[in-house]
């Protein structure tokens, strides 16, 4: 891999490749999900979600082997040890095969215990349940395989294969149930068609990978490289479970402290909001194996991949939140109605500041997981847990949904400052090379553009002109930040997105 195609067009053209792998089965979910609804009922739907929640947490059983892979696999790419790729993968995919195994047993174990007594299911729905969890149960080992291969291809930054495969993938999870139905299946049928979907992507991955890398043809574990993926792994495996504490935490709490109809008016802001992030997650994803890749060693092309992301995080996500912000009500009340907006839109516009803080701390956390530290965020996570939940017991009881959405600003910013402190003091980089010269008159900018439109926001009343003076200063900022901000090498990446589907790029 050529340095320049790291920088410039290949982490361009990546970035846009992982934000259609999120964006296109996000749509098309979109779309489906009422027609499924419509066809299984709210009961059998209720179960679906609930059955892919609990596979979710199943693979819990991946033990960071997927990400150790990635990183792995780019580093020794980046340090010339291509031979000792075959070790790594095979070691990495026998584990996660055993585990997935034990996963699969485990699951199979305690599907009657939680159908039958955990779960408040309907009787007549507790022979599908218990077909549905054994099913699932299966996938267990073809997910967490299909992670290490994929992260093969992660690693040598074929996104275009990985989305080749995860994009229909994805979509399928919700266009096999509408088939599903049109050939009269119950649930268990509909989750076997998700299955062969799964095991179809894991042969794709698989053959792809042995083209990418023949070497990897020869099966060579050695079980002595698990300890080094297991310390790398196992720190990412404790952010990965207390992710989703911060993620629902506040809510259980909302349910218990005021109740369950309130726990609505903040759900419904949150679910929206928390989808701008797609943006951020995609260049993480493109990042991380470039950060492994180079390492801490070559301090120019870490300097040039950290601060230029920052730049177009702040470039999509300024006017994005700026518009949340100021036309919360209006929002929610052409969406949900209004009593939403009465209920809701201070909760959205404070949720709205959260995520976009959060969206740039993406970057600094996968150049921590990069460089190959991950348990400084395992850590930190630890740390802030504490934090966040006496914050929720104290604030939800005293100011209700706003004091959820506060105990969620604080510590995210928390969580960013801690994040970009730590990437500073791994990478080396004064705190001028870290954010980059230029980003500077990106704030100023942003800035502006945020005090202007909330200004004409409290002068005019009248919608359409609002909506008129926001395109109007909308075009300015987007004028102002291309002109200034963006220099010829963001130049270059952002011309080199336009032949993506022009014609198929060679990465050498």
């Amino acid at each position: 891999m050529k340095n320049v195609e790291i920088e410039g067009s290949l982490l361009a053209r990546n970035t846009l490749l992982n934000f259609l792998g999120h964006a296109v089965p996000l749509v098309v979910g979109v779309v489906t999900i009422p027609f499924i609804v419509c066809g299984l009922g709210t009961e059998r739907f209720g179960l679906l979600s609930l059955a892919w929640v609990v596979l979710g947490y199943f693979t819990i059983f991946d033990l960071g082997l997927g990400r150790a892979t990635t990183k792995y696999v780019a580093e020794a790419l980046g340090k010339g040890e291509e031979d000792q790729i075959p070790r790594l993968v095979w070691t990495a995919v026998t584990v996660q095969a055993l585990f997935g195994l034990l996963g699969t047993i485990v699951l199979t174990s305690i599907t009657p215990l939680l159908v039958e007594h955990v779960l408040n299911i309907p009787v007549k729905l507790v022979g599908e349940a218990k077909g549905t969890f054994y099913l699932l149960a299966l996938s267990i080992p073809v997910i967490l395989v299909s992670s290490s291969f994929s992260g093969v291809l992660e690693a040598k930054q074929r996104f275009d294969l990985v989305n080749a495969v995860r994009i229909p993938a994805s979509a399928l999870t919700f266009l096999l149930p509408l088939v599903g139905l049109m050939v009269g299946l119950h649930l268990p049928g509909i989750v076997a068609l998700i299955l062969a979907s799964k095991f179809i992507a894991l042969s794709a991955f698989v053959l792809l990978s042995f083209q990418t890398f023949p070497s990897l043809k020869r099966f060579s574990a050695q079980s002595v490289l698990f300890p080094r993926l297991f310390r790398y792994g196992g720190w990412v495996t404790v952010s990965s479970v207390i992710t989703p504490v911060f993620t629902y935490l506040e809510r259980f709490l909302i349910a218990s402290f005021i109740s369950v109809g309130a726990l609505a008016f903040y759900a419904a802001p949150y679910e929206v909001i928390s989808r701008v992030v797609i943006l951020p997650v995609s260049i993480a994803m493109t990042l991380f194996p470039v950060f492994s890749y180079y390492g801490v060693n070559n301090r120019v092309m870490t300097k040039e991949i950290f601060h230029r992301p920052l730049k177009y995080i702040l470039f999509v996500m300024t006017p994005v939140s700026v518009i949340f912000v100021v036309f919360a009500r209006q929002i929610l009340a052409l969406w949900l109605g209004e009593q939403f907006a009465q209920s809701s839109s201070v909760i959205l516009q404070i949720l709205t500041i959260t995520f976009f803080l959060n969206s740039f701390a993406y970057v600094p956390f996968i150049a921590i997981q990069g460089v190959g530290r991950p348990d400084l965020k395992a850590k930190l996570d630890l740390v802030q847990l504490p934090i966040f939940v006496a914050l929720c017991w104290w604030l939800i009881p005293e100011l209700g949904l706003i004091g959820a959405a506060l105990a969620k600003l604080w510590v995210t910013t928390f969580d960013v400052l801690c994040l970009f402190w730590m990437a500073k003091s791994m990478l080396g980089l004064p705190t001028r090379e870290l954010f980059g010269q230029r980003l500077s008159k990106a704030l100023i900018i942003s800035s502006v553009f945020a005090l202007t439109v909330f200004a004409s926001k409290i002068v005019s009343k009248i919608l359409v002109l609002d909506i008129l003076i926001l395109t109007g200063l909308t075009g300015a900022y987007l004028f102002l930040f291309l002109k200034t901000v963006m220099d010829d090498k963001d130049w270059s990446a952002i011309l080199s997105v336009q032949k993506l589907f022009l014609r198929r790029t060679t990465i050498v």
